[in-house]
C-alpha cells in the first residue's frame, strides 16, 4: 500500500482564495480593507524570505501590506515602541513579529506587548487561553493548517479519532493537541519522557509529528492506514547532490511512512503552505471581530 499525499499546496491555495472572496465582501459590503502588519528584525535569510512572501501574499488576497524592516542592533525599547505604534494604528488589523528576534530581545515581552486583538500568530497568552476554553479566537497558524490537513484527509470530522501528537512545543504540539481535542478527538501527548514512543505513535489513527528531528518516526511506528501529519523542517546534508549540498526533510522517514500510512503530508510542500495562508484568514478574522462585524465564510 503507498499512502495518498495531502497537497498542502493545493489546500493553501483554496484557502488564499476564499481569503480573497471574504476581503472582496468585506471592501463592497463595509468598505473595510484588512491590514497586516509583519515585523522583521536583523538579517535572517530565512526569515526575509519567509516575510517577502507574506507580504506578497497579503496583497494578492487584497489585502493592505505594511513591512517594517529593523536592524539586528534594534534595541528591545525600540521594538516595543514600535509594536505599541501598530497597536494604536485602526488600518492595522493583524501584527506579526517574525521570530526568532536577536539574543538582546525578550521574546516573551515582545509576544505580551502585540494587542491579543492583532495577534494573528495566536500566540499571545489570551489567544492561548481561549483554545484552552474551547472558545473562538486567533488560532496560531501552523496548528491551525494540521487541523485543515487531517479534516480534509479523514473525511471532513475527526470526531472520536485517536490522535497523537509527538510533540509539546508551545508553538506547535500543546494548541495542535488542544485544538484537535476541540474538533473531539482523543489525543494523547508524546514527548521525550514518555515511555514507549514507538508504541503510542503506532495507536494511533492520526499521528502530528512536531518534535523537530530529522526522520525520528521510523515506518514500523506508523499504524497502518494511519493519517500522518509531519510539521518537521530539518535541512540534512545531501552528498548524493555535491559537496556541501543539503536537502529538506520532515521529521517523519517518509519513504518508510509512506508505505504503511493511508495518508501523509510531504515535506515540503505539506503542512508549510498552510501557515501563510492561516494567517492570512486571521488577518481576516481580526478585521472582522475588532469591528464586530461577521466572519465572511472561508
Amino acid at each position: 500500500m503507498t499512502a495518498t499525499l495531502i497537497d498542502g499546496k493545493a489546500r493553501a491555495a483554496r484557502l488564499r482564495e476564499a481569503v480573497s472572496g471574504a476581503v472582496a465582501a468585506l471592501k463592497a459590503d463595509e468598505a473595510l480593507t484588512p491590514g497586516l502588519a509583519v515585523v522583521l528584525v536583523g538579517e535572517d535569510p530565512a526569515s526575509k524570505v519567509y516575510v517577502a512572501n507574506k507580504a506578497r501574499q497579503t496583497e494578492e488576497c487584497g489585502m493592505r501590506s505594511f513591512e517594517h524592516r529593523l536592524p539586528e542592533e534594534t534595541s528591545e525599547t525600540d521594538l516595543l515602541a514600535l509594536v505599541e505604534r501598530l497597536n494604536a494604528d485602526p488600518q492595522v488589523d493583524g501584527i506579526l513579529v517574525q521570530m526568532p528576534l536577536p539574543g538582546h530581545i525578550d521574546t516573551d515581552k515582545v509576544v505580551l506587548a502585540i494587542d491579543p486583538a492583532k495577534d494573528v500568530d495566536g500566540l499571545h497568552p489570551q489567544n492561548a487561553g481561549r483554545i484552552v476554553l474551547g472558545k473562538p479566537g486567533l488560532v496560531p497558524c501552523t496548528p491551525q493548517g494540521c487541523v485543515l490537513l487531517a479534516k480534509e484527509a479523514m473525511g471532513g470530522d475527526l470526531s472520536g479519532v485517536n490522535a497523537v501528537v509527538l510533540g509539546r512545543s508551545i508553538l506547535v504540539g500543546k494548541p495542535v493537541a488542544l485544538l484537535l481535542q476541540n474538533e473531539n478527538c482523543t489525543v494523547t501527548m508524546v514527548h521525550s519522557r514518555s515511555r514507549d514512543i514507538a508504541a503510542l505513535c503506532r495507536s494511533a489513527d492520526l499521528l502530528v509529528a512536531a518534535v523537530g528531528r530529522p526522520q525520528m518516526v521510523r515506518g514500523d511506528w506508523v499504524k497502518p492506514g494511519a493519517t500522518v501529519i509531519d510539521v518537521g523542517i530539518n535541512r540534512v546534508p545531501a552528498p548524493e547532490k555535491g559537496e556541501g549540498k543539503t536537502r529538506l526533510v520532515g521529521d517523519v522517514a517518509f519513504d518508510e511512512a509512506v508505505e504503511v500510512a493511508g495518508a501523509i503530508t510531504p515535506v515540503p510542500g505539506g503542512v508549510g503552505p498552510m501557515t501563510i495562508a492561516c494567517l492570512l484568514a486571521n488577518t481576516v478574522v481580526a478585521a472582522c471581530q475588532r469591528r464586530g462585524l461577521a466572519v465572511p465564510a472561508m
